[in-house]
């Protein structure tokens, strides 16, 4: 198991489509395969820092996740959202494994 860690920059004036964004993907992730961890927007402290977190099989399972998550009807319009509204400043995505639990643990059927 795999969990993607996405980091945004996200415009600070336009948190309320960044939340609609993220309450898309609330939807569309976990219809197209990966379990939704959540997405986190600014509450206190820095007011253009954005996160969102899944975790997904393997990079393989990410990506026919990705296929599926394009094709998908919420996800097209989710980021054909973003791009008309530019909130989103930068993202940077990163693929952690969990290494607290042991490795047998990790490789469950």
């Amino acid at each position: 198991m795999i969990t993607c860690f996405i980091k945004y920059e996200i415009d600070p004036f336009k948190r309320q489509q960044f939340e609609q964004y993220a309450q898309n993907w609330g939807q569309a992730i976990p219809q197209c395969g990966a379990d939704l961890i959540g997405y986190y927007t600014p509450h206190e402290g820095s007011t253009t820092t954005a996160y969102g977190l899944y975790n997904i099989k393997d990079l393989a399972a990410y990506e026919a996740y990705r296929a599926r998550l394009l094709a998908h009807p919420l996800g097209q319009e989710n980021y054909e959202f973003a791009q008309k509204e530019k909130f989103i400043l930068k993202e940077d995505r990163i693929f952690l494994r969990n290494a607290s639990l042991p490795h047998s643990e990790l490789i469950k059927p």
